[in-house]
Formats: C-alpha cells, sequence, structure tokens
C-alpha cells in the first residue's frame, strides 16, 4: 500500500481525486493502490523543557541555558490532532511506501519529517511531491515524477536546524529576561526574528517622537512659466542664500544646455508573496496576515500559484506553459491580452531565470479562472492577474528635458518630463500610481512640461527664497516595514551577511506577517489605523537587552547563510547548533555578567596583546610578562560592558557619548584611549529644546532638557545616546506633568494609587529616578 500524506484535507482531497481514492475512511480516502491522508499543520513539535526532566520546569537562572543534547518530539496537544495522528501513524506501519506531499518548502519538509520520526517509520521507503500549484495538471505531472526523500535531505535539515535554533535562543532568553526583569508575573517574550523586528519599530517611533525639524532654504527662479532651482540644493545658512538671490535678481538668465532623453521605466516584476504583501497594504490596507490567507485560500481554490514563495521569476520549464494560460484568462481582460502577440512574448532575465528560482517560482494565476470571486479575494486575484500580463507590456516612455542656465554665474536647472507612451502604466489608470522596480525617480523631480528653450538664449527671471523644513521620518506601515524586513542588508556590514539577507531578510515570507501579528498579541506592537506603533511594553523590553546581536538582522542574516548553505549540503548541521549553543551561552554572559568573560575584547593599546575581562576590569593578557594596562569595569560611574570595550578598543573612543559623573556633576562625554593606556573624557554638546518647546525639567542621566513627547517626557539629548524617559502612561495609570516634575526636581514621588499590574490588580507605589531608569518603589 502506499500512503500519501497531505499538509491538510483540502489539498488531500484534490490527491485523492486525481489518484481515483474515492473510499472514505476515518481520517483518509483510498483505493487498492493507494491511501490519501492529511495532517493539520504542525501536529508534531519539539518537547518541552520540562520533558526532558522536571528539574527545567522551574523557571530558574540556575538551570541556564537549556539545551538538549539531542531534542525529542512530542504530539501536539490537540485532541482532534492528536487522534488524527493516531490515524497517520497506524497507516505509515501498514505502509509499503510513503510520499510527501506536504507544502513543497521548508516547513512543508518539517511536518513531514516530524510526524515520520515521531511515528519510527523513517527506515520505510519515501518519495516526495514538489508542485507549485493545485490545479489536475500540476498533480498529474507530479505524479509522474516524484523524487526520492532523500533528495530533500538538506531541506529538512535546515528546517530542523531552525526551529531547534529558535527553540533554543527564544526559550533561555525569554526566560531569563522573565525571571530578571519581569517584575508581578510579567511575561517578557524574545525571539531570534521577532525581537530585531521589535527593535526597527522602537528605533522608528523614538526618530520620529524626538525629531527636531530643520529650516532650509532653495532658490528658485521662475523664467517662461518654468520652475528653475539652483543647483546648490537646500541651503542650511539663509544669508548666504539670500545673498545669491540678490546677485541675480535684474540679471539675466542665459540658457548654456538643453538635454533631452528618454526614460522608460519597466514593468514591475511578478510578485512574490512580499511584495503583493505591500502592494495589497498600500492599494487596499490590507495586513500582511489578511493578505498571506487570502493568497492561501485562492491557492487551495487553485485559483493561485503556491504563495509563500522568495521569487519574482519563473523558471524555463514554466515559460512555454504562459501563452496557453494567457489565452484561457483572455476572456477575464480581454482588451489587455487583446494587445499581446502570445506567439511572441517577450521572455526576458526580468521574468525567467532559473538560478532566482529556488523552491517555487513567482506567484501567477492558474488556468483555473476565478470569474466568481467577490470582495477581497476578487482584488487580491485581479492585483496578481494584471501584473502577469503587465510584465509583457512595454516600458513606460516619458521624455525628460533637462535646461541648464546661468544668471550672474550662479548655476540653475529645470527639469521637465512628459508622458510619450503609458506602455504597461494603461494597466492601472484607474488604479493608485504603481511604481516601477527599477523607477529612479525621486520626490524632488520636478514633473512640468517645459517651454521650447534653446541654448545661448536669454531671458528675464523672478528669483525667490522660498524656505522648508525637514521631515520627521514616517512611522512604519505594514508595507515599509515589510520592505526593511526584505532589504535588512543595508544595515550591516558584513558582505557575506549581506546577500543572505538580501535573499531572505529578517524573517522568511512564510514567517514574516506571523512575526508582526505575535507582536501585536503580546502587546508589544499596536495597529493605529495603518501605522505600526511600539508599545510601552515593547519599548521597555528593547531598552532592557544590551547585547546588540538580539536586536539586529545580524544574527537572522548570518543564520539564514549558514541555512542555505545546509539545504544546498555546504553546512554541518552538528557543527550550526554547537555554534547555537555557544552564541546563547554568550548571550546569558553577556547579559547577566554573572560570571568572568575571558573573550578576546580587542587589541591592548601598550603592547598589543589581547585584552581580557577580570572581575572588576579588563586587563591585557600579557600581564606576566609586565604590561600593566588595565581599565575599570564603573569608570565616572558608568558601566563599561563587554560591547561598549569592544567599541572603545576597536576605534581608541566611544563612538557616541555616555552619561558620567565627575566631582559631582552630571555630565554628557565621549571617552578616549590614548596610547599609554589612559582612558580620558571629552564632553559633548547636550541638545536643548527647540524653540517653542518648553523644557520641563533638568535631565538626571546628562544634564539635556525634558520636552514632552507623543508619549513620554524625553530627555532632548535622545540622539546622542540619552535614555532617559517618563512614560506618560505606567501601568496603565496616567502621569501627569506636575508629577513629571516632582520626579525631576526631587528624583522621587509620593506614594501614587491607580497603578495596576497585568493581572489586572490594583497596586500603589513611588516613582523613583534608580540608574537613569524611573522604577516603582514599594518602600
Amino acid at each position: 500500500m502506499k500512503v500519501v500524506l497531505a499538509e491538510k484535507p483540502s489539498v488531500a482531497r484534490d490527491i485523492a481525486k486525481h489518484l481515483k481514492a474515492t473510499t472514505q475512511g476515518k481520517g483518509f480516502l483510498k483505493n487498492d493502490e493507494w491511501t490519501v491522508t492529511w495532517a493539520f499543520g504542525h501536529m508534531v513539535e519539539l518537547q518541552e523543557p520540562e520533558d526532558y526532566t522536571p528539574e527545567w520546569k522551574p523557571w530558574r537562572l540556575s538551570n541556564l541555558p537549556i539545551i538538549p543534547a539531542d531534542f525529542k518530539l512530542r504530539a501536539r496537544k490537540d485532541g482532534s490532532a492528536h487522534e488524527q495522528l493516531m490515524i497517520i501513524k497506524g497507516l505509515f506501519e501498514e505502509a509499503d511506501e510513503i510520499i510527501c506531499a506536504t507544502d513543497a518548502g521548508r516547513e512543508g519538509e518539517l511536518i513531514f519529517r516530524y510526524i515520520l520520526t515521531w511515528t519510527e517509520c523513517e527506515a520505510k521507503p519515501c518519495q516526495r511531491l514538489w508542485i507549485s500549484s493545485l490545479t489536475t495538471a500540476a498533480i498529474a505531472k507530479g505524479f509522474s515524477r516524484l523524487a526520492p526523500s532523500a533528495d530533500f535531505d538538506g531541506l529538512y535539515h535546515a528546517a530542523k536546524c531552525r526551529s531547534e535554533a529558535d527553540w533554543v535562543v527564544g526559550l533561555n532568553a525569554t526566560r531569563f529576561f522573565t525571571v530578571e526583569y519581569g517584575k508581578r508575573n510579567l511575561l517578557l517574550s524574545l525571539g531570534r526574528v521577532q525581537t530585531p523586528i521589535l527593535a526597527m519599530i522602537v528605533n522608528r517611533d523614538l526618530e520620529v517622537e524626538f525629531f527636531k525639524p530643520k529650516d532650509f532654504w532653495e532658490v528658485h527662479s521662475v523664467c517662461r512659466e518654468a520652475l528653475f532651482k539652483h543647483t546648490g540644493g537646500k541651503f542650511d545658512d539663509q544669508a548666504r542664500a539670500a545673498a545669491i538671490v540678490e546677485k541675480v535678481t535684474g540679471q539675466e538668465l542665459v540658457v548654456q544646455s538643453v538635454t533631452k532623453k528618454n526614460e522608460k521605466a519597466n514593468p514591475p516584476q511578478l510578485y512574490d508573496l512580499t511584495s503583493l504583501q505591500q502592494d495589497m497594504n498600500k492599494r487596499y490596507g490590507f495586513t500582511a496576515d489578511q493578505t498571506l490567507k487570502l493568497a492561501q485560500r485562492l491557492y487551495e481554490g487553485k485559483h493561485l500559484t503556491y504563495p509563500r514563495t522568495d521569487s519574482r521569476y519563473i523558471s524555463s520549464d514554466i515559460e512555454p506553459t504562459i501563452p496557453p494560460l494567457l489565452e484561457a484568462l483572455r476572456r477575464l481582460k480581454p482588451d489587455a491580452i487583446g494587445q499581446l502577440d502570445l506567439a511572441a512574448l517577450d521572455f526576458n532575465k526580468r521574468i525567467v531565470d532559473d538560478q532566482k528560482v529556488s523552491d517555487h517560482h513567482a506567484i501567477i494565476p492558474t488556468e483555473v479562472l476565478g470569474d466568481q470571486l467577490a470582495g477581497d479575494e476578487r482584488k487580491l486575484y485581479g492585483a496578481v492577474l494584471v501584473r502577469l500580463i503587465a510584465v509583457f507590456f512595454p516600458p513606460c516612455i516619458k521624455a525628460v528635458t533637462v535646461v541648464d542656465a546661468i544668471a550672474a554665474e550662479e548655476p540653475f536647472r529645470a527639469r521637465g518630463k512628459v508622458l510619450v507612451d503609458a506602455g504597461w502604466q494603461a494597466l492601472y489608470a484607474k488604479d493608485k500610481p504603481v511604481q516601477s522596480d527599477d523607477a529612479k525617480e525621486g520626490k524632488d523631480d520636478a514633473v512640468q512640461e517645459l517651454p521650447d528653450f534653446q541654448q545661448g538664449e536669454s531671458n528675464p527671471h523672478e528669483p525667490s527664497l522660498p524656505q522648508f523644513s525637514t521631515s520627521a521620518p514616517k512611522r512604519f506601515n505594514e508595507a515599509t516595514l515589510l520592505q526593511l524586513m526584505e532589504t535588512a542588508g543595508k544595515t550591516v556590514t558584513d558582505e557575506a551577511l549581506k546577500e543572505a539577507l538580501k535573499e531572505k531578510g529578517v524573517g522568511t515570507p512564510a514567517t514574516r506577517a506571523s512575526i508582526i501579528e505575535v507582536l501585536i498579541q503580546r502587546q508589544y506592537v499596536e495597529r493605529k489605523k495603518k501605522s505600526l506603533i511600539s508599545t510601552e511594553s515593547g519599548r521597555g523590553l528593547i531598552s532592557l537587552i544590551q547585547d546588540e546581536r538580539l536586536k539586529s538582522p545580524e544574527l537572522t542574516g548570518d543564520w539564514e547563510f549558514r541555512l542555505k548553505q545546509m539545504e544546498r549540503g555546504e553546512y554541518d548541521p552538528a557543527q550550526f547548533m554547537t555554534e547555537v549553543g555557544d552564541y546563547t551561552r554568550e548571550i546569558l554572559q553577556c547579559t547577566s555578567a554573572k560570571t568572568v568573560n575571558p573573550t578576546n575584547l580587542g587589541a591592548c593599546p601598550i603592547c598589543n596583546a589581547v585584552v581580557i575581562r577580570g572581575k572588576s576590569a579588563y586587563g591585557c593578557s600579557a600581564w606576566k610578562q609586565g604590561c600593566k594596562f588595565v581599565l575599570p569595569i564603573r569608570q565616572w560611574g558608568l558601566l563599561i560592558q563587554p560591547e561598549l570595550a569592544r567599541e572603545i578598543f576597536a576605534h581608541k573612543r566611544t563612538l557616541t557619548p555616555h552619561p558620567i559623573e565627575i566631582d559631582g556633576r552630571k555630565l554628557f562625554a565621549t571617552l578616549s584611549l590614548d596610547k599609554k593606556g589612559n582612558l580620558g573624557y571629552a564632553e559633548a554638546e547636550v541638545a536643548k529644546k527647540e524653540e517653542g518647546q518648553e523644557a520641563l525639567g533638568v535631565c538626571p542621566t546628562c544634564g539635556g532638557d525634558i520636552v514632552a513627547g507623543a508619549k513620554t517626557y524625553g530627555c532632548s539629548n535622545w540622539r546622542n545616546g540619552c535614555k532617559f524617559v517618563i512614560w506618560k502612561t505606567m501601568a496603565q495609570r496616567q502621569i501627569p506633568l506636575e508629577v513629571a516634575q516632582q520626579l525631576l526636581s526631587a528624583g522621587t514621588t509620593e506614594t501614587l494609587s491607580g497603578f495596576k499590574s497585568k493581572a489586572g490588580k490594583d497596586f500603589e507605589a513611588k516613582l523613583k529616578v534608580i540608574n537613569g531608569e524611573v522604577k516603582f518603589d514599594f518602600s
């Protein structure tokens, strides 16, 4: 008997229909040759710590790190799922051959292999069905070319190591921070992917709330109703810009050159999941999770190909199927498809590239028409349909004219742009503007139709000096956050990591939507209209994390790079898990500082030997040879953590100012290390309030001004690294201005009532500034 395992019942029914397995059994469909059964997603999972030993159940720091020597599996604790799992187990035990028909990707492979391992049937002959759509033709083709399951061992090893690594890092970091900082039974949840994403949102929110607009000026002039701009761009110095205006006033504007060229914008590429989520968020306000669920339903309804793809290309074997597919789709878009020559479509490298298709090709419609769809499903299906048509349309062509001129030897330039051929953009005429993937047009480009200027002509003009202000960065919405998650390589410097992040980014297309939802469910982030905004809890968690790698996409990129190597059989799974264990131990040691860490922290400034950490100071490892370099761990009231020490030894200074105390005076200073190993400081300029802002008090950390933000009373010196903040809402109680000012002036408040714990219990407490942070005082 051949047993086929699908990932869910609906897929199993499609496969059973192809195999003519029509006899209904309890949890399966069968005929004389085939039995088709189904899972309910992840039915088998990694065991919890207490499943290994009761000693690991209590959340104690002394138990950490928890790293099993061999990971074990358990059935998911769900009644219906467990019943179906037992049916699968019985069928596997009776099978002569097992066919894996779970989703063709990393997680689908893990679902099957975990079930296979839990049922102890790994020795059975196994084959793999690998398909990108659920149409009858695709299923038939897939069964005609089943591959040995062993061909996908690399994919399984990568999925298994990803699962175990997330378990190790997430569990240990969550337990440590919860026990150490989660007072009053507050769970502090951390993860390899969710924590960097939360940090991105928190950092953006702080940039927005403490943004200080700066005025600038531009020198403009109007000649023959065309706008010219001085090529000096933005002027911070008003007097200098005004002098140029005065200089050119009354002088004629002489045209030096007229340059004309056509600018083309290629059609946007086919959708992968992330670009589809971004587009649906921009056009219709869909959340990433909503788009994924809609695409999944359309996939299971046979209208779209597999949605959880990271490729925007099709492979060469799919190319011959596109003309007949478009012919079948002609009934839905007769005018658009009627403009294409289906016998001579241009399958260029922006559409077909075998090297850029890994598990699945781009999302495209199938021959099963979606003409009966309605509502949100119709919107999403329509977007994918039009995109497939658009990639074969000609580029959008605009005629760009650049006129360079001078007045009193001051250079000016005018840019004009006229649409020549709408090309693919004609398909989107009724929609919001859709940008080409390779569009280079910036927001400062003047969209104007210029009169016909001739080289050498001279005309009067009207100069002016308009004033502008810099704009605050925009808060993240799901589209912009997804873009940063996908292109997180811009935030790291290592080239190999950049490539890994460029390929996969922070998270994967299949997981990014769920990560955003997890952050919202755990109340670290809230959704306000289209914006994603960090909460007090989310910001508090990020402020606690000292190890920057937990907050950086670099860790994700490093791991993803190795996991992709593992898929290709180029990286040893055991080595990977050893590195994960070592990293987890480093996190705990760096964060708790409970043990001496002899790790190399940099080069000694005196003798260039390795610097190591002792109990109370960093010192030269060549001390036995006579080198006496020592740097106290606490200097001028500042705790120099290992990461800051590495920064000092690498750059011979700190890259940002830090709060220190000299002779009782608090100040903000940059620390520096000279060749003799002496630590010095240079007081940094403390940012004061902007004009129009009211100073509410003096920052107890750095001496800057405290000003009111949207959700906080914060230090105006935050951009230089000062993190002091008083939240306007703490434990569900409003903190009015007079309480904040009392806290700033006295360092503490009177006992305040009205606070509410996470468990919903009322409590009273004072607020007190302790080590630069506002904390509850129950004394």
